[in-house]
């Protein structure tokens, strides 16, 4: 496709609009061959020995030895077997069979459990000076790190299908690199030991629901560095036909291609009526309108935290007492009953206007949502004409206005999330306004609770299916019912609501909103159970498949999805995620969760002005012991973007927005383009006004050097310092990124790359990324 040269910008896209058809062609065609050509990085010239009683495991290579599994407790072994390529035994107490295969390229390993019931078995037991781990994005490890050993002292066991955004861990040796890649990562649990330095094992669950009782590995060889690590994982993923580039994907559904270049911005219309629609001044006149006194009727009886708060402010307003908690509550009160079927009440309502009796005369119950929603909305509108502006002005200054502005500031590509469907579905007119930006919007979205009495502001955990709450949420082995998201409710089993889903799917749809994309919540965070419950037992690999169905189910109606994590058991599945490049910071610290007086607080869900809640807006430092965790580029290393760099866009978790960790704003920009990961925000009027200027002024240089980014693999990462606090990346064989996160300047060869900067250079032509205005 032919690329405009775009006056002024710094970073050009190096096509003439004077090629011709045909010399494009031959450039695509030149980036084709360069993405698609192979270069075997597994070594299989080495031989291994195999120690059954304790099941450790060498390899010679080049007359290097390495241990690559530590030996375990003795057990007894039968039925050994050895042949020039295939060691294989048995451990009759524990009822497993063992078999060791070389072949051309890797060691297979294969466990085979004959144990009906539920039992367990580590292993490897692993021990290296260093680790090359998928955590997230992908960590670095050094097995003394202080740092680290201090996590893991405390974080020592880990769920793999949670904390590995990949199918294979690495250690390294002092001469080469050893992977081990497995097929999956159902039932494994990652044991992590400190002392005297990091050591892990990998425990699995032979599970008593899963009648496939074969746990492998695929064992390589590889150079001792990230890239040939990466890539060899690549070509093992892509011999298994589980690799899908962007390009495919955007075959089946061309709206895929807005997200190239774009920001990731959810924004906060929480409210369709805002304080900028209503005519405070006329309010304490109409207080006494029956309505009002009705509305704290639908909150006594509907609402989660009753009326009694309502009520005092109306007689607080009646008294001449018009503060901001007033107006608050009053657009709360709004909201709520504005999303109530029982809202129309004949003796309260008694004349409708045209729009709100056709509704009647199709019958309430006949409503969709958001049918439902306009309904409403013409009801109160109607009834206190001359309080609000038109209904049609309703919530538009917090939605419509702010893609208006980012339209003019020159954005053209932007991804929109909406903290729910219900959003959307009161304002179709901003859903609209950003569909005809050109931008993708579309609502988050969830399947992971069910609560038997879900409130208006859990809407995702409410199902009109009543049987669902008893009979499709997950039992662990003891009978137990897994508990919902922070305690409440209970866990749906994915497989039993199919239908639930399309159900809810379709009816957000049925009058046409102009939704283009979906964000569902968890299915690609690794969160996958066995339920044990008699009536429907299902393993983890079914719960998995059941989540890719209801994100299949989306992608043919055109959305383009998204889920939380990034994972790759879903990379076929979906074109973004949210959460792979920074996630959730340390979920079980008090200090950052519950104490709000602490300075690391991250700010509560609710929020009582209708903005963005302070979970999401405010920003908070994070600990010291934090860093090297989530943020340092020390230990972090691309290793996802060298393997998916074409396949998916990946981009911080919402609750970790660009601006959201206090003094790493500048930080973490450069890192977003060393990595190529999308700029994310929170956005209302306040933070849109906040940050207006710099997110413009970034996306000038974002944009275009995304769209050229996505057009190449990820060829090369390299740390220029011995400090690892310069890096460089490689997209194809033209654009470099180098990123410079010390306080130092930094030269090399003719580059000089300042303190805080990044250089991008495509072709040849060099663009400066400072970040002197971030904090």
């Amino acid at each position: 496709m032919k690329k405009m040269i775009i006056a002024g910008l710094a970073l050009f896209l190096i096509i003439s609009t004077a090629c011709s058809h045909n010399s494009n062609a031959e450039t695509s065609s030149q980036i084709d061959k360069e993405n698609n050509k192979r270069i075997e990085y597994a070594q299989g010239d080495f031989t291994y020995e195999a120690i059954p009683e304790t099941f450790a495991l060498k390899v010679t290579k080049d007359g290097t030895t390495e241990t690559i599994a530590e030996p375990q407790k003795k057990r007894t072994v039968t039925n050994l077997k050895k042949t020039a390529t295939e060691t294989s035994w048995d451990y009759p107490d524990d009822q497993l069979h063992i078999t060791i295969k070389k072949e051309a390229k890797s060691l297979a390993v294969s466990i085979h459990s004959t144990n009906p019931k539920t039992s367990h078995f580590e292993w490897p037991r692993v021990d290296a000076p260093n680790y090359t781990l998928p955590i997230s994005e992908g960590k670095q490890i050094p097995k003394n790190d202080s740092a680290w050993k201090k996590y893991f002292s405390t974080d020592g066991e880990q769920t793999m299908n949670e904390y590995f955004s990949m199918k294979f861990f690495t250690l390294n040796k002092e001469k080469f690199a050893v992977s081990y890649v497995m097929p999956d990562t159902y039932n494994n649990d990652i044991l992590f030991q400190t002392d005297p330095g990091i050591q892990f094992s990998i425990n699995h669950t032979f599970s008593s629901v899963n009648k496939e009782k074969d746990y492998k590995y695929q064992i390589f060889i590889t150079d001792n560095n990230p890239v040939a690590i990466a890539k060899n994982y690549q070509n093992y993923i892509k011999d298994h036909h589980q690799f899908t580039t962007l390009a495919e994907k955007e075959k089946q559904n061309p709206e895929i291609k807005k997200l190239y270049g774009a920001p990731h911005a959810y924004l906060w219309n929480s409210r369709v009526l805002t304080e900028a629609d209503v005519h405070w001044n006329k309010l304490q006149t109409s207080i006494n309108n029956p309505m009002f006194d009705w509305m704290g009727t639908l909150l006594d009886k509907y609402g989660e935290d009753g009326s009694a708060e309502y009520r005092t402010v109306l007689d607080n307003i009646k008294n001449g007492e018009m503060y901001q908690y007033e107006k608050n509550m009053i657009l709360n009160a709004f909201q709520y009953t504005l999303q109530m079927p029982q809202l129309y009440n004949p003796d309260i309502f008694k004349n409708p206007d045209v729009t709100a009796k056709k509704y009647i005369d199709k019958g309430i119950k006949n409503l969709n949502e958001q049918e439902l929603y306009d309904l409403n909305k013409h009801l109160i509108g109607s009834h206190i004409q001359g309080l609000t502006t038109p209904i049609n002005d309703w919530g538009q200054s917090n939605s419509t206005a702010i893609i208006k502005e980012m339209e003019q500031a020159g954005i053209k590509n932007a991804w929109i999330g909406l903290p729910n469907w219900v959003n959307g579905l009161m304002n179709p007119l901003s859903v609209d306004a950003a569909a005809a930006a050109g931008y993708l919007v579309g609502p988050y979205d969830s399947y992971q609770s069910i609560q038997q009495d879900a409130s208006i502001d859990w809407n995702t955990a409410s199902f009109p299916d009543p049987t669902l709450y008893e009979e499709a949420t997950v039992e662990n082995e003891q009978g137990d019912k897994l508990t919902g998201f922070l305690g409440k409710g209970r866990k749906l089993n994915p497989t039993l609501v199919f239908n639930a889903v399309k159900t809810r799917v379709d009816g957000i749809l049925a009058e046409g909103i102009g939704f283009n994309s979906w964000f569902m919540d968890v299915d690609a965070a690794g969160e996958l159970h066995d339920d044990f419950a008699k009536a429907h037992p299902t393993t983890q690999k079914e719960d998995a498949a059941a989540r890719m169905k209801r994100l299949d189910y989306l992608n043919k109606k055109g959305l383009v999805i998204g889920s939380e994590g990034g994972n790759d058991y879903a990379a076929s599945h979906i074109a973004f995620a949210h959460g792979l490049e920074t996630p959730v910071i340390k979920w079980d610290d008090p200090d950052m969760r519950e104490n709000e007086d602490s300075p690391y607080f991250v700010g509560k869900y609710g929020s009582m002005d209708g903005k963005a809640p302070t979970r999401y807006s405010k920003i908070v430092p994070i600990k010291d012991e934090y860093k090297p965790i989530y943020t340092s580029p020390v230990y972090s290393i691309p290793l996802f973007k060298l393997v998916y760099n074409r396949s998916v866009i990946t981009t911080h978790h919402w609750e970790w927005d660009s601006y959201k960790i206090k003094n790493q704003s500048g930080e973490r920009r450069l890192k977003e383009y060393l990595y190529n990961t999308p700029p994310l925000f929170h956005l209302d009027e306040d933070t849109w006004k906040l940050h207006q200027d710099d997110i413009s002024a970034n996306m000038k240089n974002w944009t275009p050097f995304q769209q050229e980014a996505l057009k190449h693999e990820m060829t090369n990462f390299q740390t220029l310092d011995s400090d690892r606090l310069v890096q460089k990346t490689e997209f194809g064989s033209k654009l470099q990124v180098i990123a410079n996160f010390s306080n130092k300047n930094f030269s090399l060869e003719k580059n000089s790359v300042p303190a805080h900067t990044a250089l991008i250079i495509n072709d040849g032509k060099i663009t400066k990324i400072s970040t002197d205005n971030l904090n």
